[in-house]
């Protein structure tokens, strides 16, 4: 089979999906000064906030249904948001929690689908940078020219399911994504929608030791974190971290869910390690082929597109690239937060060795029994 038979593309209308994220970005920033929510029945907001608050820290949209269910849940302060609540197992803060939510309620998976899965800090923006290379590599051969991932963020061009379509109540349009469809998100096994666990869309899980994935997780909450807020310790956070009360948190519950279910459906679900791509990256970016039904050509090995891949979706070159150090997202994350150093082992420079012996002894008391390690 030909590359181009058994990857269908493009996975997008390239040019119209980005022209309306661009009239979506222009249209959120009119709501940010036009449409702050008139009552809040879950916690308290600044009566008038400025035009300079990031919408992530807004609540915009809440339904009846959330409000509902929020005042029914466990909740802790949060890492940036004020408060996380637990949903289905899992943390969530109170926007994200509406967008879970209208998600699971609105999405209707398709049997071609492919949903790329993390918890937060674990490689997220590299993953949807290599597949989107991956599966859209016969539309744009060229790596070095003209290729989306040059002039725009991997969170564009493969969008969220709850932190981007279906954020603020939105029930969005896929009129402009053709099969198969290349989607994102940090939502746990128990949360997929019903339709993602009932049909045969593909799952591409990518998890990080939880060493490196908490300390990258506590850098990034923090770049989020306004001057008045000031930033959380180092200390407050490895608690809250240890305890499960992390974005999609419990960390360990998380991956073990996708583990196992790749364990029962390997045909289904592919379980790769952030350890793993860095440093065996060829292997496993041919192993990510084959599991998409698109597996690379000798011809295509020959004139090099593994390596023109792995190039173009390095760390180096994705940090360094103009759009994700001046960019940002619609809600106000800038792209230049989403890069730090990518490194393996990164925690030894942060964490003591008390912090560390800790950590380990959660992992092998919550993943003993099961075959997984870090």
């Amino acid at each position: 089979m030909s590359t181009a038979q058994s990857c269908p593309l493009p996975t997008v209308s390239l040019s119209k999906y980005l022209e309306e994220e661009g009239q979506n970005k222009n249209a959120e920033s009119q709501l940010l000064k036009s449409s702050l929510p008139a009552e809040n029945d879950c916690h308290t907001q600044a009566e008038d906030p400025v035009s300079d608050v990031p919408k992530y820290l807004l609540e915009l949209g809440l339904t009846p249904e959330c409000k509902q269910l929020i005042s029914s849940l466990p909740a802790e302060k949060g890492w940036v948001a004020n408060l996380l609540h637990q949903y289905q197992g899992f943390w969530h803060t109170t926007r994200q929690l509406q967008a879970v939510l209208t998600c699971q309620n609105h999405f209707q998976a398709q049997e071609t689908d492919i949903l790329l899965v993390t918890t937060p800090k674990s490689g997220t923006t590299w993953l949807k940078a290599i597949v989107f290379a991956l599966m859209n590599r016969v539309k744009y051969p060229n790596t070095d020219n003209n290729h989306p991932l040059l002039s725009e963020n991997p969170h564009i061009l493969v969008p969220f399911l709850e932190y981007g379509l279906y954020i603020d109540s939105q029930v969005p349009n896929f009129t402009t994504f053709t099969s198969p469809r290349l989607f994102a998100t940090h939502l746990p096994l128990v949360s997929l929608p019903e339709s993602a666990k009932n049909s045969s869309c593909k799952l591409v899980y990518l998890c990080r030791n939880p060493k490196d994935t908490f300390v990258s997780l506590w850098h990034f909450t923090n770049k989020l974190r306004t001057k008045d807020m000031g930033s959380n310790s180092l200390e407050e956070t490895f608690d809250k971290f240890t305890r499960g009360v992390s974005l999609y948190g419990p960390f360990w519950d998380h991956v073990l869910g996708y583990w196992k279910e790749s364990l029962e459906n390997p045909e289904r679900v592919l379980f790769l390690k952030y350890e793993e791509m860095k440093e065996q990256p060829k292997l496993q970016l041919m192993k990510l082929a084959q599991f998409l039904g698109c597996p690379f050509s000798n011809e295509e090995e020959t004139r090099g597109a593994v390596d023109g891949i792995q190039k173009l979706c390095s760390f180096e070159n994705l940090s360094n690239l103009e759009v994700n150090k001046t960019g940002k997202l619609a809600s106000g994350e800038e792209y230049k937060a989403f890069f730090r150093r990518g490194e393996v082992g990164d925690a030894k420079n942060h964490l003591t060795p008390q912090m560390i012996e800790k950590l380990d002894q959660i992992t092998e008391q919550k993943l003993h029994g099961y075959g997984l390690k870090f």
